[in-house]
This record gives structure tokens, sequence and C-alpha cells, in this order.
């Protein structure tokens, strides 16, 4: 019985009787002989099927076969400088395990028609390459973490803790209950630390902003590590080592990768600590010499964050943002109380934050000021209720920490340079799109 192995294998395998189990990509040919490329998760190969070397039934049901049917093939792998690859399959045996209908998705198509035929379009050589991609990003991150003492945890997704107003969240019915999906582990994150002292969740969060920016997504995965006995430095300088390593492993690992999308792994082996760190207001005004029109307590946009780092090459740290407009969580910083000790991670040429960040506040007291601080100027009513739990951790032997989040699709379409953030998951959730 031939052996079975993936196409990536067959260069190495010239003179040998194999067998390859893929889908129909191409199909051409007339009369006795006909030429499939056929591909599987590793790549394609040309398999050249003569008339009379197989079966008539063999034969019959390969001319019938219609592009991305399944099928396993039999034959000798040869050496053919006119196939795509420099070498093809010469059939001896032909099965058609699942015939297909006429393929919905064929050449120029628009984007509506791929994100209807999402399940389909996956297939595709652009979808997987960053399917593989986003493989890979998700095994350096949680490596790196993991070889540092870090423990993965796995907290729940839905919560009754709704934010500061819940406005931003998916509200759930849970048996009668008032719920959330959540927004961000890092709550349950920062009950763990006071076990493990170094953890990070890896989870899908959910945000029902009304965005359509190119780099907003409803359901997105989060990368949220947590450390006991940290402050803000320490929270940078691990998120520019954690992001470095990850593309430095792009870079070295999956050259073929980057190179399908045109991006030159030399470029993201110069992606080395440290980052340029600047402090919000250093960033306003930068964005003001530009022609930006910003002000005091303004967030950052997409057209901010583009000029703001347009011509960098290696991501920035925006440091030191207005307490007014940051979460009730992170420190008034000691040195200007206007504003928290806190970082936003904006990557290069304007591909916009890729981490958000910040020391936590861990003492009672300094914590309910926050609150009602918080309360007053937003005009908001928080539910303390929900939080008992939370607050119980500055009760019992609290100490210094901080934390980040990271987006993983943002991630992936920075490295990529994609066009959009919908391309970075499997199945995207926008504003829009629910299905499929």
């Amino acid at each position: 019985m031939s052996k079975s192995i993936p196409i990536d294998q067959a260069a190495g395998s010239v003179g040998k009787s194999v067998q390859i189990h893929g889908w129909i990509h191409r199909k051409r040919g007339s009369g006795g002989i006909l030429f499939i490329v056929v591909r599987d998760r590793t790549g394609t190969i040309q398999a050249s099927v003569k008339k009379d070397l197989i079966t008539q039934n063999g034969w019959a049901e390969i001319s019938a076969a219609a592009i991305e049917s399944s099928i396993i093939l039999s034959g000798t792998i040869k050496s053919e400088p006119r196939a795509p690859t420099g070498y093809e399959l010469e059939a001896s045996s032909v099965k058609i395990v699942g015939g297909s209908e006429p393929f919905p998705i064929t050449e120029y198509q628009s984007a509506e028609l791929l994100l209807d035929n999402r399940h389909l379009w996956l297939r595709s050589q652009r979808m997987r390459d960053i399917m593989k991609t986003r493989a890979y990003v998700f095994r350096y991150l949680r490596k790196f973490l993991d070889t540092r003492g870090f423990y993965e945890i796995t907290p729940p997704l839905l919560t009754t803790a709704g934010g500061e107003t819940g406005a931003d969240l998916f509200e759930v019915d849970y048996f009668g209950q008032k719920a959330y999906l959540t927004e961000s582990s890092q709550f349950y994150s920062e009950a763990m630390v006071f076990s493990l002292e170094k953890v990070y969740s890896f989870a899908p969060s959910y945000r029902a902003e009304k965005s359509r920016t190119i780099k907003h997504l409803a359901e997105y995965w989060h990368l949220e590590p947590e450390m006991a006995y940290s402050d803000n430095n320490k929270n940078m300088k691990l998120q520019e080592m954690l992001v470095s390593n990850t593309a430095n492993m792009l870079a070295k690992n999956n050259e073929d990768l980057l190179k399908s999308f045109g991006v030159d792994p030399q470029l993201l082996l110069k992606i080395k600590p440290p980052f340029k760190r600047i402090t919000y207001e250093k960033a306003l005004q930068i964005l003001n010499d530009k022609g930006a029109d910003k002000k005091w307590g303004d967030d950052l946009g997409v057209e901010d964050e583009r000029l703001l780092t347009e011509d960098e090459e290696k991501p920035v740290f925006v440091t030191l943002w207005p307490r007014e407009i940051k979460p009730f969580y992170m420190p008034i910083n000691p040195k200007d109380e206007r504003t928290v000790l806190c970082a936003d991670l904006q990557a290069p040429k304007g591909q916009g934050e890729i981490i958000g960040g910040s020391e936590r506040i861990w003492k009672m007291d300094e914590l309910k000021e926050r609150i009602a601080e918080v309360e007053k100027n937003k005009q908001v009513k928080i539910a303390l209720e929900n939080y008992q739990w939370w607050l119980d951790l500055r009760r019992y032997g609290s100490v210094p920490h901080a934390g980040f989040g990271l987006g993983v699709e943002r991630i992936i379409k920075w490295l990529l340079n994609l066009d959009h953030i919908r391309d970075a998951i499997p199945f995207p959730r926008t504003i829009n799109r629910a299905y499929p």
C-alpha cells in the first residue's frame, strides 16, 4: 500500500509510490489525460491522470468531478519541469470521496459575497495563509508567557459586572438574571494573581460598539496577562518583549507566509525593545503640529493613530492618559494628578492600538474614592453590588499589580499588513454581520 503523505513532502519523495488526500483546486485537460491540481493544508501539487492507467470507474469519477471535490490519489512522484512546483504525481488510482456542486466562489467576487460564503472562502490560499499565521501567533504568544512563569487561566465569559455603564456590552438573560458577555477578563485575572502571581487569560471578549472602522470587531480574542508586584514600567517592558518576540518568531520561522502578503521579514526582525514612549500630552502636540485639532481629554481616533505612527518602524507607547477618559481602576499618577498610570501601545505605520494596559488600584480607600469621582464626573451609577467579590480582593492581602489586554486580531492585522481586521479571524462578527 502506498504511504500517505502531506503534499509538502512530495519534493522529497520523487520516484516513490505515495498517496495524497486533498481537494481538487484546479482541473484541465481533454481526451485521455487530465491535469488535476490538488491542495491540502500544506500546499498544492499537480497530478496527471491518464485514462489508460486507471480503472474505468476511476476515470468516470475524475472526469465528472467538480472543483472542491475531495479526492484520494495514489501514484508515483516524478520530476516535471512544466508543473508549477517542478514535480507531479502520476496517478495510478483515483477515488472521489465527496463530490462537489458548482462552487459559488469564482474569481473577482465582492467582499460581501465572500463574507456571506466565509465558510467556503476559508479554503482560499489567502485565508489559509492568514489562518496559519493566526495559529502561529497564538502559539508564540502563549509560549512566551509560559516560559516566563505565567499560568494560563480560564475565566468565565458570562458576568454580572457590566463595566462602568454596561453601554458597550451585550446583555443576556441568564435564567431571569441580567448578565453580560464579558468585555474583558481582567477582574478575574486580578483574582488569580493573589493565588498564582503571574497569570494570563486567552479568551474571546465582546464589545457592542456601533463602530464600522477597519480595526473593530464585536467578538475578538483577547490576551490578558496580570502580574502581582508589578507597575506601569514593568508592564510596558513585558509588552515590548512579548510583541517583539512574536514578530521575530514569525520572521524566523514563517518567512514564506510573510512574503505571501508582501511583508519583508527583515522589518519584523528589527522590532526589538525598547519601544519609544511618549506621553499623551506629547502625542497631542505631535498631532496638532501635523494639522490635527486635539485638546486635553480627547481620545485618539483612527486618523489620529495614523498620523501619530505613520513614520515609525516599531510600536510606540502613549503613556499617562487623562484620568477623566480612563477606567476607575487605574491609579492616579502622583507626579501629575491630571493623569493615570497607564499606557496604550500603538502599532507602527498607522496600524492603530494593539494593547491597552495599566497599573491597578490595589488599596480599598483609593479605589472607592476613584469610583465616587467617576460617578460624579460622568453622571453614572456604578453598580457596586456586582463588584463586591472584586472589591474583596482589596480587603484580604492586596498587593500592587498591573496588567494589559492585547487584541490578537489587531496584532495579526498589523503583522500581515491586512486591509481589514475581519480577515484576521475565521468568522468575523461586526456591527452588520453575525452570519455565517
